[in-house]
């Protein structure tokens, strides 16, 4: 890291967390558990993206849910790559209990009514139906090729590439989806 990316990061009043200064383990009940030197350690630990489509393994925020019901913040880990492969593995897991997200392979059929897209799908799961409201907000860019399409359970359904789908897979998604 950069001498003047590290002094941006420390003058954002973000809590960063590192692997020299962060340890973060399974403890009892298999709950996520975070020990931060001179601080303190943080049990029923949960992680969250920060940036979940732009950055998903970079700006990762480890938190927890305090005495009085309310959610707080550990601190964030700027690059998860950067801790030990069990951490991350440990981390990862929680994260995926986090995201419920599907990627779309095939899409074989796309309809409009009463304001809703009505989508047919294929995932690695299989033949899967959800509903989308049809409003801009509901859908989002997914890098530089993919969408990525938030259904009325705020589920995410994923694109990666939309240019891997078949013609009229396009032309179906396209006819109700072309910003």
């Amino acid at each position: 890291m950069s001498d003047s990316t590290h002094l941006a990061l420390s003058a954002s009043h973000v809590k960063w967390l590192d692997p020299e200064s962060t340890t973060v383990f399974e403890g009892t009940f298999s709950l996520l558990h975070c020990a931060v030197k001179g601080d303190t350690l943080y049990r029923g630990v949960f992680a969250v993206r920060l940036f979940p489509v732009s950055f998903p393994d970079q700006y990762i925020s480890l938190r927890y849910t305090d005495q009085h019901d309310k959610v707080r913040e550990v601190g964030v880990i700027l690059r998860l790559g950067d801790f030990p492969e069990d951490a991350v593995r440990l981390i990862r897991a929680s994260l995926d209990r986090q995201y419920h997200e599907q990627t779309i392979s095939d899409i074989f059929d796309v309809t409009c009514k009463y304001g809703l897209l009505f989508f047919d799908v294929d995932t690695p799961r299989g033949r899967e139906q959800f509903i989308v409201r049809w409003q801009q907000d509901r859908t989002e860019d997914y890098g530089e090729v993919g969408k990525v399409f938030l259904d009325v359970y705020d589920n995410r359904y994923v694109v990666p590439d939309l240019v891997k789908l078949s013609p009229t897979a396009r032309r179906k998604l396209t006819k109700y989806v072309y910003w």
